[in-house]
Formats: C-alpha cells, structure tokens, sequence
C-alpha cells in the first residue's frame, strides 16, 4: 500500500479510538446512576477467527466498562438448547446486548436462531424485527460494519444529502442495510451485484462507493469517478509475494490515485465493527431504561 497523499486515507482505526473513548465515556455517566451496561456473546463450536473475535470484543467490551459474558458452547450443541440459552439471556435484565458468533454449526438454523434474540438486544441488528424497522426509517438496532461505514462518511462528507451512491454487494449484513442508512442520508442509492450490466459503468457514476463483495481488488481506479470517496468493506486474505496479506474489494493502489477518499485494509471499515457493537450495546442499555440515547458520533 503506497499513497503520496495521505489526506485521502479515512483513518477506521483513529475514528475507532475515538468512538471507543465515546463509549466508555457514556457507561461511566451510566455508572454514576449505578447502570452498568451489559452484553453476553455466544459461540458454538471451535471455529478459531470466531473464537479470535469474540475473544477481542470480551476485551474490548470490558476496556469499555461493560460487563461482559462469553458463553462456549460444544459445536454438537443442540439447537433447543442454544435456543434455550437465548431465552434466558432475553429475560436477564443485566444484559442488554446479545450476539451469537456466525457462522453457526452445519446442523443448526441460523435465521431461526438469531431471530430468537429480542430485537432490542439485538446489538447486531440482524433480527427480521430490526431489518423491518430500519427498512421503515424507524427506530432499529443497525448492523455494526453499515453503521461504522455511515459514520466515517459523515465525519468526512458531512451532509451526504443528494450524492449519488452506488453499493458494490448486497448481502443482508451489510449490502442491504448500508443502501438503508445512504437513503435516511437523501443519498440516491443504487445496489449493484453480480448481475449488474456493465458494472464499471454503474460505479463510475458514484459519489460515494461502498465495495463490499468478497473479491479481492475487483474494483480498479479506472472504475472510480475522480474525486469519489470510496469505502472498502472487503477483508480478503491472500498470497502475494511468498506470504499472506490482507487486501479489500477495490484495489488499493489504482483507486487512490483517482479517489478523494479512501479506506484502507486494513486499517479502514474494519476496526470500526466492534467499536459499534459497544456503541449499540451502549444505546440499548440507555432505551432499556428509558434514557436519551447518547450521541456517539464526534461531530462538533
């Protein structure tokens, strides 16, 4: 990754820090009225990225102030049990966030599963309940990495009003709820997939483009309108040059010649996903108890 100018990185990571300070900020004024958010995540199995991640977000979460509970359970667990468990976490009033680690074991149902969690402890935001709201324009839990993406846009676009975006995926964790959140920002939004015609074309048209497909550098820079701001959700591992390395959906090098913004990978999107977890389990704790949910964003 080489850049001359670094003024078009988005830096995920500083804004991460920053959001993270925010949160631990809010649990403490919690703490004085003797509130102590809370969030429970669930693993199955012995999948090592999931149990890296959940061990990160326990860190993070209690960096934060949080109370945190890690519950493992054996990858021949029972889906009636892991439901069971589920209920039980619904029905604790110390828990205001719940999160079951994807993917799920082969012979469990993933959307009965997490369709099972109370959609106002949903901190995913991936609950039927939370998807109907959010596509409404109502009051949701919204899915992490969409919400860390509108935020990094808004810190550095300000009014997204009017701008034409253009979202590379449409996967219901983040393709479809990153459309959502661009269209309560008056953004003209357009999803493009694998069928889209002349692909290149359609994000050339972009003002802001989110990539967020899985393939390694398939967006080029000679796909980028000259001045967009280009969000690269993408986290791909591949081999170059005698080892691994971590790259996005767009490439890097091409885009950021011809971008007026840019994330990096990694170092972008990434580092924001569980900065919103703690945001949204944060707001979940202060609409628990009937308290003003608080502004999280770092705007002046």
């Amino acid at each position: 990754m080489c850049i001359r100018d670094r003024s078009k990185i988005i830096d995920g990571k500083s804004f991460a820090s920053g959001l993270r300070a925010r949160v631990a900020s809010g649990v403490s004024g919690l703490a004085a009225r003797g509130i102590v958010p809370g969030l429970a995540v669930v693993l199955v199995g012995e999948d090592p990225a999931s149990a890296v991640y959940v061990r990160n977000k326990g860190i993070q979460t209690r960096e934060a102030g949080m109370a945190s509970w890690e519950h493992r359970l054996p990858a021949e667990t029972a889906q009636a049990d892991l439901l069971a468990l589920i209920e039980t976490l619904n029905h604790d009033p110390a828990v205001h966030g719940i999160l079951v680690q994807l993917p799920l074991p082969g012979h469990m149902d993933a959307e009965a599963v997490i369709n099972a969690i109370d959609p106002a402890k949903d901190v995913d935001g991936f609950t039927i309940g939370n998807v109907g709201l959010l596509g409404t324009g109502q009051r949701a839990m919204v899915p992490c990495t969409p919400l860390g993406c509108i935020m990094l846009l808004k810190d550095r676009l300000g009014d997204l009003s009017g701008l034409n975006a253009v979202v590379v995926g449409r996967s219901n964790i983040v393709g479809k709820p990153m459309a959502q959140l661009l269209l309560a920002e008056n953004c003209t939004v357009t999803i493009a997939h694998s069928r889209t015609r002349d692909l290149a074309a359609v994000c050339r048209g972009a003002d802001i483009l989110v990539a967020a497909v899985g393939r390694p550098r398939m967006i080029r820079g000679d796909w980028i309108k000259p001045g967009a701001t280009v969000i690269d959700v993408g986290i791909n591992r591949i081999a170059e040059d005698g080892r691994t390395r971590l790259v996005g959906d767009v490439d890097f090098d091409s885009a950021a010649r011809v971008a007026g913004a840019i994330t990096p990978v990694p170092g972008g999107v990434g580092p924001m996903t569980i900065a919103c977890l703690l945001a949204n389990t944060l707001t979940a704790c202060c609409r628990a108890n009937g308290l003003a949910e608080p502004d999280l964003t770092g705007a002046a």
